[in-house]
């Protein structure tokens, strides 16, 4: 068995290099693509740093999942894991705060790439823990084709992969994926639908615990105002395999609804300013999540 630091650093070589390779095929996909109709870019790309702030509820016998959010999905598994040796009965109910910091630079209309740390604190009985670094993130998100008015949707993929820390037993590797059609029903796409779908796996560096991946199906739409408020709605199915350590059920496996609601405020440029996200995922009780963004830019076009 390979050790878990040297497991992780292939995983990140591979993850790495598969993404640059994404963004530079789509660099010259896109370069191709309307290339006579297409805007001048920008000198200088938006950089930003996306700040995020979480606060979640997860049920007793469950991982925190859901739609995104993988920092803090791998900072509770990872706790869960080392722990899971103390709770013979199974994980309690849990409140966590999550503060994501990745920052962020928009290469063009099409492609992001993005990369940080996050923070977090859990109570899982006992009282809070000490907010610390719990893990890191790199991603991509590119627009593999885009609508301009024409029956094809717009199709986004975003690949995040997020590493638990310390590097230690129990650590976590979460590669996160999201492949979405956008179908906007005017020329400005300030109304449109939305369906995608979304695939995590989680790796841990341990012979004696696993977990099995988790799928979420979607349906939604959105509307944006003159006033460029913005609401997003995504409704779908969430389905995870579960968890296991040394042999018993850490997390049981369950197929149930879940719920996005997005209210952002934009610009005219369709820049976020500000963001709040509410989520609602049964697992099969509900798990309650609210995220504030609040990005910070250096550079805004």
């Amino acid at each position: 068995m390979s050790h878990p630091s040297q497991s992780c650093r292939r995983a990140f070589r591979a993850v790495a290099t598969g993404l640059l390779g994404l963004t530079i095929s789509a660099g010259v996909a896109f370069a191709a693509d309307d290339e006579e109709d297409a805007p001048t870019a920008p000198a200088v790309p938006n950089i930003y740093l996306d700040l995020r702030t979480t606060y979640a509820t997860i049920p007793a016998g469950t991982l925190g999942l859901g739609f995104g959010n993988t920092s803090l999905s791998a900072a509770f598994q990872a706790l869960a894991v080392r722990r899971g040796a103390t709770l013979p009965t199974g994980l309690p109910a849990a409140k966590a705060i999550a503060v994501d910091l990745p920052m962020t630079v928009d290469v063009s209309d099409r492609v992001s790439l993005y990369g940080g740390v996050s923070g977090s604190t859990a109570d899982i009985g006992g009282g809070w823990s000490t907010f610390d670094i719990t893990s890191w993130n790199i991603g991509v998100q590119a627009d593999l084709h885009q609508q301009n008015g024409g029956r094809i949707p717009t199709i986004t993929l975003q690949s995040t992969l997020t590493q638990s820390v310390p590097n230690q037993p129990g650590m976590t590797n979460s590669f996160n994926n999201i492949l979405e059609f956008d179908y906007a029903l005017d020329e400005d796409e300030t109304r449109g639908w939305l369906a995608g779908v979304q695939y995590t796996t989680a790796t841990i560096a341990s012979p004696f615990a696993s977990i099995r991946p988790n799928t979420v199906l979607y349906a939604g739409g959105y509307y944006q105002w003159p006033s460029n408020w913005k609401f997003t709605g995504r409704f779908g199915v969430q389905s995870f395999g579960g968890a296991q350590l040394a042999g018993r059920t850490l997390a049981e496996p369950f197929t149930q609804p879940i719920l996005r609601l997005d209210l952002d405020r934009m610009d005219d440029n369709d820049n976020r300013l500000f963001g709040i996200t509410a989520l609602i995922g049964w697992m099969p009780k509900p798990s309650y999540q609210v995220t504030l963004r609040t990005p910070l830019y250096a550079v805004r076009n």
